[in-house]
This record gives structure tokens, sequence and C-alpha cells, in this order.
């Protein structure tokens, strides 16, 4: 049983079969892609506003919305890594098996790696900030279809794929209390961070030398 304290109540969440105590991650791992898909709305939203106006400053949100982004996608792997190592191969010390959900959310972080390789092949801030915008809307589309769409049309272990019931079913109703509010609270992080970034980020390009178009 495991005990959780909500606004000075003790809630009692009864052991889950199978998951028993790595249930807790689902406190941490699903909010990991949730922020993920925040993160990439944010992005997409500035890669579209640069795309319209050629202002720099929504590239420059674009840009450290994509990094925060990925960083919460590598936690989300990480954290799926953990949680699987746990339940469906204990004892085995099996870290990653290409499970289709596992493998499509890596390819969605890499998707979004090659987002920055790409820029950094462009010097002319301009020029970068259109076709790495341009690149970015695809990147951001992919993604639910990567870690959501795909994964329920395949055979997987992990929950909500074909043939196995989503988390709703198989957690308790009490679970909901922490999961929402952890959602919200992963989302406000990011937003806190993504807005430092962006400051930092201005300055460092006004202090930098200025690249005309040719």
């Amino acid at each position: 049983m495991t005990v959780v304290i909500i606004g000075g109540f003790l809630l009692r969440i009864p052991k889950l079969s199978i998951l028993e105590h790595t249930a807790r991650n689902l406190y941490y791992h699903v909010p990991m892609w949730f922020t993920m898909l925040a993160a990439a709305g944010f992005s997409a939203y500035h890669s579209y506003k640069s795309l319209r106006t050629g202002s720099l400053i929504h590239d420059i949100r674009a840009e450290e919305a994509s990094r925060l982004g990925i960083f919460f996608g590598i936690l989300g792997l990480v954290t799926g890594s953990i949680w699987a190592r746990y339940t469906w191969y204990v004892g085995q010390g099996i870290w990653w098996n290409f499970d289709p959900k596992q493998t499509l959310a890596a390819i969605g972080v890499l998707i979004y790696g090659a987002y920055f390789v790409l820029r950094s092949t462009i010097e002319i801030p301009r020029i970068r900030a259109r076709i790495s915008a341009a690149y970015n809307l695809f990147a951001s589309a992919t993604l639910p279809l990567l870690l959501y769409v795909l994964p329920r049309q395949l055979d997987s272990l992990h929950p909500g794929a074909e043939g196995n019931p989503a988390f709703s079913e198989i957690t308790h109703p009490l679970m909901r209390l922490v999961f929402y509010p952890a959602c919200i609270g992963f989302i406000g992080l990011f937003y806190v961070l993504y807005t430092q970034r962006v400051r930092v980020a201005q300055l460092k390009d006004q202090l930098a030398p200025q690249w005309e178009d040719d």
C-alpha cells in the first residue's frame, strides 16, 4: 500500500498488481512526455510566427522551447527504461528491448535533435531562422504520431498499446490526485526555465557580432 499526503489528508492507495510500488513512477515518467509535447507546442507556435513575421525573437523562443523539450524527452526515456527494467524484466538486467513505444519515443527525440544539427550548419541568423522553423514545424507534427497514435496500433508491453489496458484501467483513481498536479507542475517548471533561457539567449544575441544577409 502506498501512502500519499495531499492537503493534510492521508490517502492510502492499494498496491497495484504487476506495477506494485513502481507505479509511483507514473508521477514522473508520464508528465515528462506531456511536458515535451507542451514544449513542442510552444516551439511550433514561435516557428510559425518566425516564418510569418521574420522576427528573430520568435526564432530564439522556438529554439529554447525545443531545447527544453528534448531535455524532458530524454528524462522520459530514462524514467521509462528504469520502469521497464523493474516491471517487465525483473531480475533480467534489461534496460532497453526496442519495445515499439520505446523505439518510437526515441525516434521522436532524435528528430528534435536533428533540429539543432540543422541550426549549427547555418551561420546567417535570418536564413537559419527560416529553414529551422520549417523543419521544426515538421518535427512537432511527428510527435503526436510517434508518442500516441502509432504505439496504440502496435503490439507492445506498454499500457495503452494494442491489446493492453490503458493506465486509467490499471491504476487506482486516487493516483490522479497526484498525477494531474504533477503534470501541471512539470509544465510550469518548463515554462519558468523557458522564460529564463529566452532572456539569457536575448542577452547573448545582443552581445554577439551581428551578421548581415548577402
